[in-house]
């Protein structure tokens, strides 16, 4: 008697657990037990925070502090930087097909829709009246002065770095190594798309101590 008492009145409960677990409300969990074991609390990423002095939820990064692997460009984005890169800054990547069939690649992801597959400043949004044409890598002449076929590999990655006139910085699309491999395609396009591969500043993988120059 006794034992079956005792699971009526689990039973009972348990039913009575159920009952006022359950809702009609898809967001209102019902009955939980001990919900901080499993549903801790949290706070948004770009919510307030009361934990902090300035009650953001996301703080920011401390003075001074550098992303793993980031590779300096010590070079500001002055005219004077743009010559001081023209004169130091060298392409450090070996000049072979593979990289530049990867800046091919890069290029026709980034550059088309303003520069034009060849180059040419014919790009789809041009097409369309929406931009000016940026000049011709081959025939055309640079706003910042000089022929753009004359470009040396410095300025170009200066300005896939910083942007230009109506360009942005293509800094957060491509990494550094990236950004060398569109140059070397680049500088074919400005001989017109026939340059041979040699056409970069480089033919061979540099020094270290090159190589930390040119990608600074």
């Amino acid at each position: 008697m006794k034992k079956a008492a005792v699971i009526l009145c689990v039973s009972a409960l348990a039913g009575m657990a159920l009952v006022t677990s359950c809702s009609k409300d898809p967001k209102n969990p019902g009955l939980e037990y001990m919900p901080d074991m499993y549903r801790s609390p949290s706070y948004e990423v770009y919510g307030a925070n009361p934990l902090f002095k300035d009650s953001l939820g996301m703080l920011q990064p401390v003075a001074g502090t550098v992303p793993r692997n980031y590779v300096f460009f010590t070079y500001p984005n002055t005219l004077e930087g743009y010559e001081a890169a023209s004169r130091d800054v060298k392409n450090p990547l070996a000049a072979n097909e593979e990289n530049l069939t990867e800046g091919k690649r890069l290029y026709n992801v980034y550059c088309t829709n303003c520069h034009g597959e060849k180059g040419q400043g014919d790009g789809s949004i041009v097409a369309i009246g929406k931009f000016p044409p940026p000049p011709s890598y081959s025939t055309g002449n640079s706003s910042r002065g000089g022929a753009m076929k004359d470009l040396t590999a410095g300025k170009i990655y200066h300005t896939i770095t910083y942007g230009l006139n109506l360009m942005g910085s293509h800094a957060p699309q491509l990494n550094p190594t990236e950004r060398w491999k569109v140059v070397m395609f680049v500088n074919q396009l400005q001989t017109g798309g026939t340059s041979p591969v040699a056409a970069s500043d480089s033919t061979k993988t540099p020094s270290v101590s090159t190589k930390a120059t040119a990608l600074k």
